[in-house]
């Protein structure tokens, strides 16, 4: 399982309609695809060491409901997909125990000098296909 990530919201996140701006939705939510990287493997050293990273090629966001000052979101990030160079992160974000919106994020492995794709190494397919979700989850 991965941890939860926790955010406060901050004020310089909210916009004219006082609240959070969708700009600092997809902000927490990449926040939470970095988290989950590297609970699979892919840290900073990691990408230092191997010169790779996982870059988000699409995203698809929903947003259900207001977030607003001072609330803190939870992020709950599930693994949906593994294979050949696609990890797919399905995650969820709530606040006062209620789901405030949720995104799913596809992410290809990239080879940072060619900047082109390139399999997921198999420590990192291994960890992330322990956390495979149950088929369907969070869709």
């Amino acid at each position: 399982m991965i941890p939860q990530l926790r955010r406060r919201v901050r004020p310089e996140w909210i916009d004219a309609n006082e609240h959070l701006s969708e700009a600092y939705y997809v902000l927490v939510f990449g926040e939470a695809t970095e988290h989950a990287m590297a609970h699979v493997g892919m840290t900073p050293e990691y990408r230092e060491r191997e010169k790779c990273s996982l870059f988000t090629v699409e995203a698809h966001l929903r947003y259900l409901d207001q977030v607003v000052l001072g609330e803190e979101v939870t992020v709950t990030t599930q693994v949906t997909e593994v294979g050949g160079k696609r990890l797919v992160l399905w995650h969820e974000m709530s606040a006062g125990g209620r789901m405030r919106a949720t995104a799913e994020i596809v992410g290809v492995h990239v080879d940072l000098g060619a900047v082109k794709a390139k399999p997921l190494p198999d420590q990192v397919r291994i960890a992330a296909e322990r956390l495979l979700a149950p088929e369907k989850a969070g869709r």
